[in-house]
């Protein structure tokens, strides 16, 4: 399937268009706040251009028949979506899953994770909502902090180009802080003015940027350019009696009296009550011939 890439991506980033120019995007609002089961981060426009993906977004899962028939679950149900995400050089990659409800409405994504190292495969446990017919789609990303990150912990130690790769990180932080909400912002807005501060060496300046309140705002509403979505994938979530039941095998015909031996399904009715006491859910009626 292939990979669609979003215009109208949160944060400030270049993307390559068809036409192979470059254009910038602008920095998105981070949502209110995070729903539903292990989800955070920024929501998706569903409105959103899209062009030729940058990022691959391959082999999603679960999938029925390509695509042409819903996957299914029920609601409150968790279940692992997955894709094979992967990218050229050595810049770090990322990838969320977006849920939209019958109505159409994106969720807040939900993160994804290596589900082992150097296969290049990405999953997440999401959980099912309101029964109706949903779509899920893999969205996968270039992480621009990270590969600082991976880069800075090289260099610094070293002493390779330590002011300029100190200075790098200042303006990364700094562009990634404008789309973290005001309430959580400031442990960045610190990483930034500590990446500056030239009185410091540079170990803890490095440090400061890499504490772990600075990584948990950044973590919930990261930096992301060359967003790339995968197409939108079927999901058909059903009440959770489709899932499980407890079923009774019912013979009307066996309920009758003293005057009428056949029973009836007028006869038959007086005994779901006593079936629903046994912990029975599901009355099953074999066929009426």
């Amino acid at each position: 399937m292939p990979a669609m890439h979003h215009s109208s991506a949160p944060p400030t980033s270049s993307r390559t268009t068809a036409a192979g120019k470059k254009t910038t995007g602008r920095k998105g609002a981070a949502p209110a706040g995070a729903a539903g089961p292990s989800v955070a981060g920024r929501r998706s426009s569903p409105d959103a251009a899209t062009t030729l993906g940058r990022i691959p977004v391959l082999d999603v899962r679960p999938v029925v028949q390509h695509g042409r028939r819903p996957a299914k679950a029920v609601t409150g149900e968790s279940f692992e979506v997955s894709a094979t995400v992967f990218r050229e050089g050595h810049d770090a990659v990322a990838a969320n899953v977006v849920l939209r409800d019958p109505a159409g409405r994106a969720g807040p994504w939900t993160p994804m994770r290596e589900l082992a190292p150097g296969t290049d495969r990405w999953g997440a446990t999401v959980t099912a909502g309101e029964p109706g017919r949903w779509t899920y789609t893999v969205e996968a990303w270039s992480d621009p902090l990270a590969t600082w990150r991976q880069h800075a912990r090289i260099k610094i130690p070293a002493g390779i180009d330590t002011e300029l790769v100190l200075a790098e990180g200042a303006l990364l932080y700094e562009r990634a802080a404008a789309g973290v909400p005001k309430a959580h912002r400031r442990p960045v807005l610190d990483a930034v003015a500590a990446l500056r501060d030239e009185s410091r060496p540079a170990a803890w300046r490095l440090a400061a940027a890499l504490a772990p309140d600075v990584r948990a705002p950044l973590d919930r509403y990261p930096l992301r350019e060359l967003v790339t979505a995968s197409d939108p994938m079927p999901l058909l979530v059903e009440r959770e009696r489709a899932l499980y039941g407890s079923w009774y095998e019912f013979f009307p015909r066996s309920e009758g009296t003293p005057e009428q031996p056949h029973g009836t399904f007028r006869t038959a009715a007086r005994r779901l009550g006593p079936i629903a006491e046994m912990g029975f859910d599901v009355v099953y009626l074999p066929p009426v011939h």
